[in-house]
């Protein structure tokens, strides 16, 4: 039985996905915040995941963000009733596969979350990516241990867009479209500058991860 994990806020809303989804055989996990879904989703990854936007607590972008940063792959359905071509960009760079907009048919879910599931078969459960750090989407914050340390919301998108590919370089272009909205002008320097005070912030941390440059390239967490 593949398990969905479901955050919205709306209690109507919420729980009448959870009877679909569960009338259609899924196990649903649920959660009503974006620090919930956090806590709960990453120590125990669904299958895939339906992730409102507009959560009370974060952005549900950032969610998924940190989500991908502590090693879940799941696919990501958002639900949102922004329609705009940029809250749709937005939402697929922040790490989303697809894009429902309020209001919608449930039997339209239901085919789109098997669509995701015929296309990302479930995997066996991992150890997560290796770092020893976490994100903190209400927050706003990176965590060693229990000790917090805040992120603006840009920094937060970068760090979280290489954690979400520890040991990769994350080309330069990749790094901007998920941190700035989209056409917005971002100088190399900017990009640098951010970079710079993320690698700061994680020394202050003691973290055991460092952001490694490859000139022409990226930036890699490792």
């Amino acid at each position: 039985m593949s398990c969905v994990g479901l955050c919205e806020d709306d209690e109507a809303l919420r729980s009448v996905i959870g009877r679909a989804l569960r009338g259609e055989g899924f196990d649903v996990r649920v959660a009503e915040t974006g620090a919930g879904a956090v806590r709960a989703f990453a120590a125990e990854p669904p299958d895939l995941l339906v992730l409102d936007i507009g959560l009370p607590d974060a952005d549900g972008r950032d969610v998924c963000q940190a989500l991908r940063g502590q090693g879940v792959g799941a696919p990501v359905i958002f639900l949102t009733a922004r329609d705009a071509l940029t809250d749709r960009l937005a939402g697929f760079h922040a790490g989303g596969d697809d894009y429902l907009t309020k209001p919608f048919a449930l039997a339209e879910l239901l085919v789109r979350v098997r669509a995701l599931l015929r296309r990302n078969p479930p995997d066996e459960p991992t150890a997560g990516n290796g770092l020893d750090l976490r994100l903190d989407p209400a927050a706003h914050a990176l965590r060693v241990g229990e000790a917090e340390h805040p992120l603006t919301p840009t920094e937060f998108r970068l760090l979280a867009a290489l954690a979400s590919r520890p040991g990769e370089f994350v080309r330069r272009h990749q790094l901007v479209a998920a941190a700035w909205p989209e056409g917005a002008v971002v100088h190399d320097n900017t990009l640098d500058a951010y970079i710079g005070r993320l690698r700061r912030k994680l020394r202050e941390a003691a973290s055991g991860q460092a952001i490694v440059t490859a000139r022409g390239v990226g930036y890699s967490l490792r």
